[in-house]
This record gives structure tokens, C-alpha cells and sequence, in this order.
């Protein structure tokens, strides 16, 4: 698979929300897909950690650009939705940045499984996932 990495920064700019908190795609492989997001204030807790649903955002949309890689490069296949997501989260982030990347470890007809680590820019692993998909029949 030829992987544009600029057409699929074209395709996911439409989530808006993972823009806003200031997710980036940075690399994209078949094998592995990395975002990244910087910490800033607004990304803090009352207990001045970072948020879990922030953690959470930037793991969710590494599965959502990896499990749609084939539709975001243009082929003829149905979107893969979020059917269940499962995390845990680990330790603190003491860096400026988190780091999320998703790799395969089950891909069928419908039904997908992607784990995704996130860790923060000093090596520290924040936040394991297993990200469930469900691909939709294209109409």
C-alpha cells in the first residue's frame, strides 16, 4: 500500500476536536501509525495531569487513522467506527509532549483490534488501549 501521508492529513483534518486539542498524524505505516500532541494547560486536570479524556482523545484517533488507512487513501471501503475501546491508564506524563501508536493486531472483514501505547516525549508509558472496530458496509 503507497502511503500518502499528506492525503491522510487531508482526510482526518475533518476532526475538528482532535485538531483543537492539537493532535498532529506524524508518521503512517502499514504496520504503525504515531500521533503526537503537545501538554499544555489546557490539557490539565485539578491534579495538574493530563487529562484522561485527552490521553484518551489522542489514543482514539491513532485507531481511527490506522483502521480507516485503505478509505483515507482513497479505496472503496466503509468507515470503521469505534465498536468498543478499552484503557488504562499507567503513570502520569512528565514531558511536553504524549506520543500514541497504534499497531494491528487483528484485522477481519468487519470486525478490527488495534492496541495503542501512549507515552510521553521521556519515555514514561502513560496509557494502554485496545481499540475495537466495526467496518461499515459501504452503500
Amino acid at each position: 500500500m503507497d502511503i500518502d501521508l499528506e492525503k491522510i492529513r487531508a482526510f482526518f483534518a475533518g476532526d475538528r476536536f482532535a485538531a483543537n486539542v492539537g493532535i498532529v498524524i506524524d508518521s503512517v505505516t502499514e504496520d504503525e501509525v504515531q500521533c503526537s500532541m503537545p501538554i499544555t494547560k489546557e490539557h490539565l486536570n485539578v491534579a495538574g495531569t493530563v487529562q484522561g479524556g485527552a490521553i484518551f482523545t489522542l489514543a482514539d484517533l491513532a485507531f481511527a487513522v490506522h483502521s480507516n488507512l485503505p478509505l483515507a487513501l482513497g479505496k472503496k471501503t466503509g468507515i470503521t467506527v469505534g465498536q468498543s475501546n478499552s484503557i488504562s491508564y499507567l503513570a502520569a506524563a512528565r514531558g511536553a509532549r504524549l506520543i500514541a501508536r497504534s499497531t494491528c493486531l487483528s484485522r477481519g472483514r468487519n470486525v478490527s483490534v488495534f492496541r495503542i501505547e501512549v507515552h510521553d516525549d521521556l519515555g514514561n508509558f502513560v496509557a494502554d488501549m485496545r481499540g475495537n472496530g466495526f467496518t461499515k458496509a459501504t452503500r
